[in-house]
């Protein structure tokens, strides 16, 4: 799903969770006036930063209406290369307040103008890969998601019986925050869900391995490229198939 000369416009575009606002952002190929599928992109644990929201643009490129969702509130910004505990771990304590989160998130996506709203996708990094996970898990209203060097820990809330979007798991297989008997449960877990899932596992490669400023060996945040460029290509076929 190319793009031809596009000309790709970007916006910010507020929206609510409960009393709460959140801060999304947008990109397009204004060139084109008709609507196109959404891919919405479920940040890592710093939030809504400028790798999220040049993966918007990057889908705007190929066609796609990009939008960087945040789940974590307007001006809630963690650090790139610091400790966001705090941030992330509320919401993995409140599973169904996250929940409430994205789909209010996938929304305000499916409502935007220039959005086909029965064609929307969820992509998502590390905390936001067990994000587009739960989004699955929830039966919410996409096609299919991407887990990008996800997290797979269950949610605490009932699993639908039969999960619908289909999946995507893009894994590091030398990840230690998400070891082989990690991949083993999810891959339990959502065949008993009966889920169209799939997973690839990219040898010798550790978590983050699609940030180019991972170089943590001691953490295991590594950046990949080879695995990085699979990975990327793997997501633009997935998209294409479901959509």
């Amino acid at each position: 799903m190319q793009s031809t000369a596009a000309k790709i416009k970007t916006d910010y575009l507020d929206y609510k969770s409960g009393a709460d606002t959140f801060e999304g952002f947008v990109a397009y190929d204004e060139s084109k006036s008709q609507k196109r599928p959404a891919v919405v992109i479920c940040h890592a644990w710093a939030g809504q930063m400028d790798a999220e929201r040049e993966i918007a643009q990057n889908l705007a490129e190929l066609g796609y209406l990009g939008f960087a969702a945040d789940v974590y509130g307007k001006g809630v910004r963690g650090d790139v290369q610091g400790d966001n505990s705090n941030l992330m771990m509320p919401l993995l304590e409140n599973r169904s307040m996250l929940k409430q989160r994205l789909l209010d998130s996938i929304k305000a996506a499916a409502e935007h103008p220039l959005s086909e709203s029965n064609k929307v996708a969820a992509i998502g990094y590390c905390f936001g890969g067990l994000c587009v996970l739960d989004l699955a898990r929830a039966n919410a209203p996409v096609q299919g998601v991407v887990s990008f060097h996800g997290l797979f820990s269950p949610p605490d809330w009932k699993i639908e019986k039969q999960i619908k979007p289909k999946i995507l798991i893009l894994h590091g297989w030398d990840d230690p925050m998400a070891t082989p008997q990690n991949v083993l449960e999810v891959s339990s877990e959502l065949s008993a869900s009966n889920a169209d899932w799939q997973l690839h596992g990219y040898g010798g490669a550790m978590h983050a391995f699609t940030n180019p400023a991972a170089n943590n060996k001691d953490r295991g945040t590594v950046y990949n490229e080879t695995a990085a460029k699979r990975s990327w290509q793997a997501m633009e076929n997935f998209l294409t198939e479901i959509f």
